[in-house]
Parts: structure tokens; sequence; C-alpha cells
């Protein structure tokens, strides 16, 4: 397994990755509470074309996708985090993904740490993001992984159906 930067070639799969993933959500408990809405085929696109879409691949599968990327996309600064850090002195992880049919294999572990060396050679002090509450297995991972609770805080997107998020954080 590796975790790459998206290219143009791979997007056609990552796009179909999202939809297997959001349509198997639809279908269980949805715990990040995914639609066609988020992620959306243009919020994809847009990460591919900023160069903050990964995708973890094995041969020319692709079995998982994340976004990483400065922008918290939200109101970070009210999080209950260890340390005072800028915009842009952390890097955050946005729309992990793992494809459904190959869940439970430790992909998602797997992604999340190379993520923690993506942000570590990139010079980032820290590696933040924000789940849904209640979104048990993401909390689970992230907090095995080492990561810190750094409080439930309205991110101010204006979303109706998810007015609070909880803020973890890996110090690097």
């Amino acid at each position: 397994m590796k975790l790459i930067k998206c290219e143009n070639a791979h997007l056609e799969n990552v796009l179909a990755l999202y939809h297997r993933t959001i349509g198997y959500l639809e279908n269980h408990i949805n715990y990040p509470k995914w639609s066609s809405l988020h992620p959306s085929d243009q919020s994809v696109v847009g990460s591919v074309k900023a160069g903050e879409l990964y995708v973890c691949m094995e041969g020319d599968t692709v079995l998982g996708a994340v976004v990483l990327s400065e922008d918290p996309e939200g109101y970070y600064e009210s999080g209950d985090w260890s340390r005072e850090l800028k915009t842009g002195e952390y890097l955050v992880i946005h729309a992990l993904a793992v494809d459904p049919s190959f869940a439970r294999k430790g992909i998602g572990a797997f992604m999340v740490a190379q993520s923690i060396e993506i942000a570590r050679k990139g010079g980032y002090q820290a590696l933040r993001l924000d789940v849904v509450p209640k979104n048990i297995p993401a909390e689970r991972l992230y907090e095995k992984l080492g990561f810190s609770f750094a409080g439930t805080k309205d991110l101010r997107r204006n979303i109706d159906e998810v007015p609070v998020f909880d803020l973890f954080e890996l110090n690097l």
C-alpha cells in the first residue's frame, strides 16, 4: 500500500470511491453524515487541483482517499487546542474515506499514519481534524493513533444537520 498525491488519472476512480462510500453510508449507520453534498464531486475535483487530495493505492486499485489541507474550513480558533497555532502552522485532515469493500483492513489507520508523516515532513507543528459527534469509529481511530480531544465546537459552517463538531489534534 502507498499513499500518493492524487493525479487527474486517478480522479474517476476517486470520485467512484466517494460515491460508493456515500451509497454505503446511506444504507448503514452514516456516522459522518455524508451525502452527495459532502464530499461533493466539485470539492473532490477542487482538492485534486489544489494538490491536497491523496489516494491510498495497492497496485492500480484505489483503496481510500483523504484531503490534507491548511484550510480548516471553519472556525478552528474556537478549539480547546493544547497549543496556539496559526493557520498554515498545522495541517487538517478532511474527507477521509476507505472503500467499503476494503473496510476493517487497517487502511484508515495506514492513511492517518501516512498523513502524520506528510505533516512532519512538511514542517507542520500539528495535525488537526474535526468529526461529527458520535462518529465512534473515527474517534476511536484517531485516539488510537495518539490524537487528543480538543472540544466540541460550532465551527460556523452553517450545516443544520451538524451544528457542532468534535475536534482532535496531534502535536508533532
